[in-house]
């Protein structure tokens, strides 16, 4: 794996080069519900080029063997590939010693590795961790484990407004007890390049080591570690257009002796007996059992790929695509960028405030456009709530990315505020007495046990049911104010037929009509705008269900008067959740317990082509919501003496 020259000064402009790269990508040949695929998700991860895609698999068809103790010839070449992978990382990294380039998983286990390794050892109560507001989860859980097994303490740098460290909060913080600094040295969800040399001697001045996070930087500029005087740096191959799974902790020499092995097993021991081990040297001591060969081959492939373009070639055009991505997004009317660092790498959040549409929303619209772009809280719930937000929309650029990408999102954003207006200014116009809504079943609903019923209007099967005071009669003379509703005063959608069974058929019948997942959508958004919002008081931490890509807040109860009938009300910011809520109630709100357990959820939903929406991996809060219904319909069933009747299948 020789080292391949830096062409810089013949690198194409920034509109050739783009054109020349995406030839070399076959993901980006594919079209996304049949548009071409914009793909603005590079700081979650990058896709692969076909040197390195080339790589991987000329390893499993020629080279395949386990490393380091086969005789054979096929063997010993493996493990010189291994071996000249990491090689080509030091050099990447300018590492004094590829022994002090350990392969991981990725930064994740990197930082783990240090925690539990050298923390372990070393932090003691009392002692100090430094981290900052904009580190992702894997730089600060790991820590708070830590601390919460030594007695350590941990100390967080604040930004400013701009999304900055403030850089004198951080010498005030440093302090003789300061034992680890551990910071990002680019915001995955800002962009924000932190000053990591300033940060490092400043650390070392107190006596204290550094661990820099660069799964965020590598792909983006240079890296040289003795340069930095980094005591630790952790990044990700997937981030730099080599494969998952595979990941480098750079340690100085000196400190990775020092430490103890953080997991047991083959490769990393010198000699076992019952009486006692001993381990092997660097890089082996940390490198426990069979490692990902192809995944260090393909990721010293992309390394090659990355210095055959050149990071000046790079930069250029990302921060070109940056500057053009900002201008575009923030001169439309009720989107706010958030973050304006001085110095930033190729990211940009923003959130859709005039009207507000969530973030998920503009995730989900998006990508019927062809275009992918992260939303959520992008794993750095502590800087969301310095923003005070639930999560941002984010666009991040790569070299491969092209200014008519841009000119994508922009027009597509342009288009889903606009309609988002049209429908905000349809519903403040809709009288309050507005016709039934879409799939609303005929049924009586009892809020309080001894109530009267109230009437609910007739509609098709198949959705939410609607609150019976937004379908009063025109001709019921007005009430006076009601109190503000509570959990029990609140109106609960009634049984929408016989059994949850009965109530998927009518669903099934609609949506199996519907043929693609844009229909699909569609017509959840529909159902969405249809159900009527839970009461802004009842929107409440008590309410609120997990989910980091959408709010979402349940209302749930047994009926008064009864043992075993299941009611609830909900509702979230995302307008695609909002419409799966209102399927969920036609499903399983005024049923049986029994009946709500025996119903297989999961298998229903991949049956209408919806099982990724309720998925556990779309974080949405869906199914945390319906997890609480079967947990509350289980708890009466063995109130009840029925336990036996569940849990039954799906979640």
């Amino acid at each position: 794996m020789t080292s391949t020259a830096n062409p810089q000064t013949t690198a194409p402009t920034g509109l050739e080069l783009p054109h020349r790269l995406r030839a070399q990508f076959p993901i980006l040949q594919q079209r996304l519900h049949g548009r071409p695929i914009a793909y603005l998700d590079n700081a979650a991860s990058t896709q692969k080029p076909h040197a390195v895609i080339a790589a991987v698999a000329d390893y499993y068809r020629h080279q395949h063997a386990n490393i380091h103790r086969g005789a054979y010839q096929l063997s010993q070449d493996a493990t010189a590939h291994y071996e000249a992978a990491r090689a080509r990382v030091a050099e990447f990294l300018h590492a004094a010693d590829p022994a002090e380039c350990i392969f991981t998983r990725g930064t994740t286990e990197a930082i783990n590795l240090v925690a539990q390794a050298w923390g372990g050892a070393n932090l003691q109560p009392g002692d100090e961790i430094i981290l900052t507001e904009l580190e992702h989860h894997a730089n600060i859980v790991p820590w708070q484990m830590l601390a919460e097994r030594t007695g350590a303490c941990i100390r967080v740098i604040p930004i400013d407004d701009r999304g900055e460290l403030q850089l004198q909060a951080y010498q005030r913080l440093l302090s003789s007890r300061t034992r680890l600094v551990a910071v990002t040295q680019v915001s995955n969800a800002l962009g924000t390049i932190n000053p990591v040399a300033e940060i490092i001697a400043a650390a070392h001045a107190a006596g204290a080591l550094v661990l820099i996070d660069g799964a965020q930087w590598v792909a983006h500029g240079a890296t040289d570690v003795q340069a930095l005087d980094a005591d630790f740096y952790a990044f990700s191959g997937h981030k730099l257009y080599g494969p998952t799974g595979i990941g480098v902790l750079y340690g100085k020499r000196e400190l990775l002796e020092a430490m103890p092995p953080w997991q047991g097993g083959g490769d990393m021991i010198e000699r076992v007996s019952f009486d006692g081990t001993t381990y092997a040297g660097l890089p082996n001591r940390f490198e426990a059992g069979t490692p990902h060969i192809a995944g260090a081959i393909g990721l010293a492939a992309a390394i090659d790929w990355v210095l055959e373009i050149g990071f000046e070639a790079i930069a250029a055009q990302e921060q070109r695509l940056l500057a053009l991505a900002t201008k575009r997004l923030a001169a439309i009317p009720g989107l706010a960028l958030q973050g304006a660092p001085r110095y930033q790498a190729a990211v940009l959040s923003w959130i859709a405030v005039d009207p507000p549409v969530a973030t998920l929303d503009l995730g989900l619209q998006l990508d019927l456009e062809g275009i992918c772009i992260r939303t959520g809280h992008h794993c750095c719930q502590p800087l969301m709530e310095r923003l005070g937000l639930a999560g941002t929309a984010r666009a991040s650029f790569a070299p491969y990315n092209d200014d008519a990408e841009v000119e994508r999102l922009a027009a597509a954003l342009e288009q889903i505020l606009q309609r988002a207006r049209r429908r905000s200014l349809a519903a403040a116009a809709a009288p309050v007495s507005q016709p039934a809504r879409p799939l609303e079943p005929t049924a009586a609903v009892h809020p309080v046990a001894g109530s009267a019923p109230v009437a609910v209007s007739a509609a098709a099967p198949g959705g939410s049911v609607a609150d019976p005071e937004a379908n009063a009669s025109v001709n019921r003379p007005p009430t006076p104010l009601a109190p503000a509703p509570n959990a029990q005063t609140l109106a609960y959608p009634p049984a929408s037929a016989a059994s949850p069974a009965a109530a998927a058929e009518a669903i099934a019948d609609l949506f199996e009509a519907l043929p693609d997942w844009p229909m699909r959508y569609q017509q959840l958004i529909e159902l969405g705008d249809a159900m009527v919002p839970l009461p802004a008081a009842l929107k409440t931490p008590a309410h609120a269900v997990s989910g980091c890509q959408s709010q979402v807040h349940l209302v749930l109860r047994v009926r008064p008067g009864s043992s075993d009938i299941i009611e609830f009300r909900a509702d979230s910011d995302a307008g695609l959740v909002r419409g799966l809520i209102a399927l969920l109630q036609q499903l399983f709100s005024g049923q049986e317990a029994a009946a709500i357990l025996a119903f297989d959820a999961a298998g229903f939903f991949a049956r209408i082509g919806l099982d990724r929406q309720l998925s556990l991996t779309r974080r949405t809060g869906l199914d945390a919501l319906l997890r609480r219904v079967r947990q509350l319909a289980r708890a009466q069933n063995a109130a009840n003496g029925t336990a036996g009747l569940g849990p039954g299948p799906g979640p």
